[in-house]
């Protein structure tokens, strides 16, 4: 949302400093401008994308609508869960976890992370990992290369509709001297006319260039440029879990394992050692 924000904003500075100058917003607003620029960059968008692509750039314009998600808050939910699974196999084993997994709705432990429970790709990535664990004896290397391998795809995934957004925000400029080059050519057609009218058709053709520019590096290119920064975010959750199931899988205590994970979270929602130390203790009493 405060992607929005900024851009509205944006718009409505540069809209304000244009009537400051004595200028008349309607010759910003000229519908026929809008249909050629914005119809065009949507045709480029749908040409030059697939629509799995297109699926999952409207699936990243609603995670950036919900805004950043990481917060201190979810990672100490994250390490203090994940510390939950490591303590069942002190007592059970890993077999103790296969219960948990098979069926997370029903966990003790995973129902008192609802918020983590609603994320299925996250689930997913959680469970289908420590079922590998219980069922094979794979090196801890090989499955931190395994797990590796899962986040770059999702990376990939999550990076292909930022690619396509941002190769539309750098046609329009392009598009925008299109629209401009047909104003022109509007004008000529009535180079006979009045002053007052050729000056009108060539005030509308040089809008189009304005609005190329305007939409590409004041609307576009910063909602993909949000897009990337939460996708960098959501890499690192999966890799904040990476850390500590490897750390688990070598063996090391619970308390060890999330610790590791802590140390790899980005400083400004890292928890401190002593709020993580003590939400683990909370959920242990």
């Amino acid at each position: 949302m405060l992607t929005l924000i900024g851009v509205l904003f944006a718009l409505a500075c540069v809209v304000g400093g244009f009537i400051m100058e004595g200028g008349n917003p309607a010759a910003l607003f000229i519908l026929a401008e809008y249909v050629i620029i914005l119809g065009c960059a949507l045709g480029t968008l749908f040409a030059m994308s697939t629509p799995r692509v297109t699926k999952r750039l409207g699936v990243a314009f609603g995670t950036m609508l919900k805004g950043d998600r990481s917060s201190k808050k979810k990672y100490v939910e994250l390490l203090t869960m994940l510390y939950d699974l490591f303590q069942v196999t002190r007592k059970d084993g890993l077999l103790g976890l296969e219960s948990h997994v098979e069926d997370p709705a029903k966990s003790e432990i995973f129902s008192k992370y609802p918020a983590f429970l609603a994320d299925h790709h996250a689930m997913a990535f959680l469970c289908d990992t420590i079922r590998l664990i219980i069922s094979s004896n794979l090196p801890a290397h090989d499955l931190e290369a395994l797990m590796d391998a899962d986040i770059e795809t999702r990376h990939t995934e999550e990076h292909q509709p930022i690619g396509v957004l941002t190769k539309v925000s750098d046609a329009l400029p392009g598009l925008g001297i299109v629209a401009a080059v047909l104003g022109i050519v509007i004008t000529m057609a009535h180079i006979d006319g009045p002053p007052a009218e050729i000056g009108h058709k060539v005030a509308a053709a040089l809008t189009g260039t304005f609005l190329g520019i305007l939409l590409s590096y004041g609307v576009f290119q910063p909602i993909a440029t949000n897009m990337e920064l939460l996708a960098q975010n959501e890499s690192r959750y999966y890799f904040v879990m990476k850390t500590a199931l490897v750390a688990f899988w070598k063996m090391l205590p619970a308390s060890v394992a999330v610790e590791f994970a802590r140390r790899t979270i980005e400083t400004d929602v890292r928890p401190s050692f002593s709020e993580l130390e003590e939400a683990c203790r909370a959920s242990r009493g």
